[in-house]
């Protein structure tokens, strides 16, 4: 889905429709889309001067942060890419350098973008496919000339041939289009996949090590053509190898390139969970030493800098960053104040309650009461859900979040599966049935293991 001009409640309304409540990030995120189109329309002199306002989310697990930046990126089509800041504490160890995050959003984004252009090259490599399918069929053979005593006679009708040719081919391909040559083999050449995974290099850098997918076909170009070989297949599955190959052709990489690039500097979202971790304590040793490495790691890309990928440099300047963390034990503050200039919109997400729980399990377009219906009714089994099976349920996941570690609305996937184990179980043999699930069997399959603390840490 494409933004365009949705104003701030339009686009707080689209997020509605997948997260329940947390209405102050939905709006500071609804803010900062809006300001992209709005920096758009300003002078050019002024366009670059504006700096998107990098926003972090405060609240603890489960209770929406990365799917309000996930969602955020579909309404608007952007290269989205959500990193763990952990995943940086060990860099020159184990970990890896600050601005692969750039170089893997790149990659998102020259992949979205060659897939929309295979699409839109789709109709006319099919076009072409039918024809390379229909010369395999009915291969053209110029007729041959007559001779008498070594001189050869005048031909007697050269366009008879090639129009009886045309009106065969002409039979062949409606007979193609209607499918009744599906059960036809044809023999294709189709390029040889070559053996194993694509060779991954290590490359030691001064920010620590990075592995990168490297083709080595690609790097030494001609000396290691594609080989091709004949292959024996049905006339559907050769349409539709020949059908990609044309279609790779026909996609033009540079502009696939050119259009990535342009798409990740100007409306790249990269979300940064867990940036708590990379806070580190007073104490001056240790791993905290490390987590402000990682901070001031971070800095640059985030205050925007020029990052050299594959596909050429990228600008960080405009892409904005969406940082997440519970800040538990710590709170942004403690930060270094570098970074935290650079993070100028805070907000700070609710704890899910009762009711939360009850509307996250009904409402949003992809409900998991929802998702049980469908998946059940794949097997012609109808699930119904009574009012008081939902509030029970959103009660059990509530209290286990009270006596354990709150993971806040994950805990409904947990009772959930939990729930469902005997009829997911047995639910080719119940086809045809229907099974209503009221606060009693809620209670039946999930009392015993509420009231054993112990046993409530380890099912749910």
């Amino acid at each position: 889905m494409k933004s365009g001009n949705l104003t701030p409640k339009e686009i707080v309304a689209e997020l509605d429709k997948y997260i329940i409540g947390q209405n102050e990030a939905k709006r500071a995120v609804a803010i900062a889309l809006r300001n992209r189109w709005r920096r758009r329309k300003v002078s050019p002199e002024l366009m670059d001067e504006i700096a998107p306002k990098n926003i972090i989310m405060i609240g603890p697990t489960g209770v929406g942060k990365t799917e309000i930046a996930r969602r955020l990126a579909k309404i608007d089509n952007s290269p989205f890419l959500k990193v763990e800041a952990s995943k940086f504490t060990e860099v020159g160890y184990v970990g890896r350098d600050v601005e692969s995050m750039v170089r893997d959003l790149t990659d998102l984004a020259i992949n979205a973008v060659k897939q929309e252009e295979t699409e839109n090259v789709m109709a006319k490599a099919r076009e072409i496919a039918e024809e390379r399918i229909l010369d395999i069929l009915l291969p053209y053979r110029p007729p041959e000339k007559k001779t008498v005593g070594g001189a050869a006679l005048q031909d007697e009708g050269p366009e008879d041939d090639v129009t009886a040719h045309n009106s065969t081919r002409e039979k062949l391909r409606k007979l193609l289009r209607e499918g009744r040559l599906n059960d036809r083999t044809v023999e294709v050449e189709v390029t040889e996949s070559r053996g194993g995974a694509i060779p991954m290099v290590e490359i030691f850098t001064s920010s620590g090590v990075e592995d990168m997918g490297l083709n080595i076909k690609e790097m030494l170009g001609n000396l290691f053509p594609q080989k091709k070989k004949l292959q024996r297949m049905k006339v559907p599955e050769a349409m539709d190898i020949i059908v990609q190959e044309e279609a790779h052709r026909l996609v033009d990489m540079e502009k696939v390139t050119k259009t990535s690039i342009r798409r990740v500097e100007e409306s790249g979202i990269i979300f940064l969970d867990e940036i708590d971790k990379i806070v580190g304590s007073d104490s001056p040793h240790g791993p905290d030493v490390s987590r402000e490495g990682v901070q001031r790691d971070l800095l640059p890309i985030v205050e925007g800098s020029t990052v050299n990928t594959k596909y050429g440099m990228i600008k960080t300047d405009h892409i904005l960053f969406i940082a997440a963390g519970a800040f538990s034990s710590t709170k942004p503050s403690d930060l270094i104040p570098e970074l935290q200039g650079r993070f100028p919109i805070r907000v700070e997400l609710d704890s899910l309650k009762k009711e939360d729980l009850m509307r996250i399990l009904t409402e949003p377009n992809n409900a998991l009461v929802k998702q049980y219906i469908e998946m059940m009714s794949t097997e012609s089994v109808k699930v119904v859900f009574t009012d008081d099976a939902i509030s029970e349920i959103a009660e059990v996941a509530a209290v286990v979040n009270e006596r354990t570690e709150n993971i806040g609305a994950r805990r409904l996937y947990t009772v959930m599966e939990k729930l469902f184990d005997e009829i997911a179980f047995d639910a080719p043999d119940l086809s045809g049935k229907k099974i209503t699930i009221d606060a009693n069997y809620v209670r039946e399959r999930l009392s015993d293991i509420i009231e054993d603390e112990d046993l409530t840490r380890y099912i749910l």
